[in-house]
C-alpha cells in the first residue's frame, strides 16, 4: 500500500478540473510539489499559477518535471494522449483522481455526498456548517464556494472530512463514508452506465460502502434497494424524517422551517434561492443534526451560507434587467433553475444562452432537454461542448434545436453572441452549461453593463 506521506513530487493530468485542482491544491498545501497538465488556459489554471503550481497547456512529454513519483489523471484524459501514454509506458505510479480521494480521507470521518445534481451545494453548505460550529473539517467541492472563495477547505487534523461523491465512472466507491447523502439519481452518463438502472445499481453499491454503524440520508422519493445502514429520508414535498413546511419567498430570501426528529424544528433564512436549494438545506440540516450540531448554530450558519459560483449566480440585479450564470447541464438542472427563475420575477421575459456539454448526453436526453429549454421565453443556442468526446453524426445543437417547442429561438456562435445581446430587449438573462460558456459570463457582465450605464444617463 502507497503511503502519501512519502510522495513528494505529483503530476497532474487534468489539473485544471474542478475535482483535479482541488486535490492539487491539497497537496501543495502539505508541502508536495505540484505541478500538472491542462487543455486550455482558464482562470482556475491562473490561479493555481499564482499559488505556485507548474502548469503547462501544450501535450508535451518534454514538458514534464524530471521528478515524478506519482501520477493522477482523470478519466477525461483520452487514451492516445502523448504523455498519458509516455507515463504509462514508462512505469510511472498512476491513480485516478477518485482512488487518491479515496486514501486521503481513508482515516477520517467522511461525510460523502452523491447524486446527479445537488452534490456540490449540499457538500459546500455541509461544510460551512460545521466549520462554522467549530468542527476540525476539511472539504473537497465541485465548485467554488463564495464562503471560502476556493474548493478547497483545509483544516489541522482532517478528522472530518465532508467530500463529493462522484457518480461519473463510478469514481464513488472509492470511498467508504460513515454517512453518506444521495440527492437524486436522474439518467446521465449513459454513455459510461449504459443505462438508469445500472446507474442506480451503482449508488447502491455506493450505499453498500457505508461503514458499519453509518447513516444513510436519502431523498425519500429516490429507489433504492434496501442497504444496511440506517437510513433515514428528507424531502422538501413531503414529510418524511426531515422535512420543510411554511415556505416563504420575501425580497428574495427564502424562509421555512425544517422538522426533524425528537420535535425539532429548525428555523432557516436565507439568500440562496430555489426549491431544489431548500431540498439540498434539509438534506444539510439532516447531517448536521446526526454530527451533534446545535439546532441554533444550524440556523445561524444557513444564513450566513452564501452558495457557489456557477450556481444561480447573480452578474447583474437592478431592477432594468438581471443576469444570472448557472452551471446547469442536465434537463433536471435546468428545470430547477429556470422555476426559480420563474419563483423570483414572475411575469418577466427569460431569455437563456445554452451551451449543451457532451455529444453522448445531448443524444440521450434530447427531449428531457428539449422539455426544459421549452420554459424559456426566448433560447440562444451555442454549439455542442465536445469535452473528451469526438462528434457523434447526427447530433447537432440544429437537431435539439428543432425539438424545441418555442417560437424565438436560434443557434448563434460564441463570436456573434455579445453582439446578437446587445440588438435585443433583454430583461432576466440566463447563461446555462458545463462546458466553456463560462468564459462568455464577463464579457457579457460588460457589455450589459455599458449599456445599462448609457441609459442610466439618460
Amino acid at each position: 500500500m502507497m503511503k502519501l506521506s512519502d510522495i513528494k513530487n505529483i503530476y497532474f493530468l487534468g489539473i485544471g478540473g474542478i475535482g483535479m485542482s482541488a486535490l492539487a491544491r491539497y497537496f501543495k498545501a502539505n508541502g508536495v510539489q505540484v505541478s500538472g497538465y491542462d487543455k486550455t488556459k482558464t482562470s482556475l489554471t491562473e490561479e493555481l499559477i499564482k499559488e505556485g503550481i507548474l502548469v503547462h497547456f501544450e501535450d508535451d512529454v518534454n514538458s514534464l518535471p524530471q521528478e515524478i513519483d506519482l501520477v493522477i489523471y482523470t478519466p477525461a484524459i483520452p487514451a492516445e494522449h502523448k504523455e498519458f501514454r509516455f507515463l504509462k509506458e514508462k512505469g510511472y505510479q498512476m491513480m485516478k483522481r477518485a482512488e487518491i480521494l479515496g486514501l486521503i480521507t481513508g482515516d477520517s470521518f467522511t461525510v460523502a455526498v452523491a447524486g446527479t445534481h445537488g452534490k456540490t451545494t449540499t457538500t459546500s453548505m455541509i461544510a460551512h456548517i460545521l466549520k462554522q460550529s467549530g468542527k476540525d473539517v476539511f472539504s473537497f467541492i465541485g465548485g467554488i464556494t463564495k464562503n471560502y472563495n476556493s474548493n478547497l477547505i483545509l483544516s489541522e487534523k482532517n478528522s472530518l472530512a465532508i467530500v463529493e461523491a462522484d457518480e461519473f465512472d463510478r469514481s464513488f466507491l472509492h470511498l467508504r463514508p460513515d454517512i453518506a447523502v444521495i440527492s437524486s439519481m436522474d439518467a446521465d452518463h449513459l454513455d459510461i452506465y449504459g443505462s438508469k438502472d445500472y446507474m442506480v445499481e451503482s449508488f447502491k453499491l455506493f450505499a453498500d460502502r457505508i461503514k458499519p454503524g453509518g447513516k444513510l440520508i436519502i431523498k425519500k422519493s429516490l429507489e433504492l434497494p434496501a442497504v444496511a445502514a440506517q437510513s433515514l429520508t428528507y424531502s422538501a414535498k413531503e414529510k418524511a424524517d426531515y422535512f420543510v413546511s411554511d415556505v416563504k419567498i420575501e425580497k428574495g430570501n427564502y424562509q421555512y422551517k425544517v422538522h426533524c426528529p425528537d420535535n425539532i424544528v429548525i428555523s432557516v433564512k436565507t439568500g440562496v434561492p430555489g426549491m431544489h436549494n431548500v431540498e439540498n438545506a434539509v438534506a444539510t440540516i439532516a447531517v448536521a443534526l446526526n454530527l451533534e450540531v446545535k439546532p441554533e448554530e444550524i440556523e445561524n450558519a444557513i444564513q450566513s451560507y452564501t452558495g457557489v459560483i456557477r450556481r444561480f449566480d447573480y452578474h447583474i440585479k437592478e431592477d432594468e434587467l438581471v443576469f444570472i450564470d448557472d452551471y446547469a447541464h442536465h434537463p433536471e438542472e435546468i428545470k430547477a433553475c429556470l422555476r426559480t427563475a420563474r419563483e423570483l420575477y414572475p411575469g418577466k421575459k427569460i431569455t437563456g444562452i445554452f451551451q449543451p456539454h457532451l455529444y453522448t448526453r445531448t443524444r440521450d436526453l434530447a427531449e428531457g432537454f428539449a422539455d426544459s429549454l421549452a420554459m424559456l421565453d426566448e433560447l440562444i443556442l451555442l454549439e455542442i461542448y465536445p469535452a473528451r468526446e469526438l462528434p457523434i453524426e447526427g447530433i447537432t445543437s440544429q437537431m435539439l434545436l428543432d425539438k424545441i417547442e418555442i417560437k424565438n429561438k436560434m443557434i448563434c456562435s460564441k463570436e456573434n453572441l455579445i453582439e446578437e445581446l446587445i440588438k435585443r430587449k433583454l430583461e432576466v438573462l440566463i447563461t446555462l452549461g458545463a462546458g466553456d460558456i463560462d468564459q462568455l459570463v464577463v464579457p457579457i457582465e460588460k457589455s450589459l453593463k455599458n449599456i445599462l450605464n448609457v441609459m442610466k444617463t439618460y
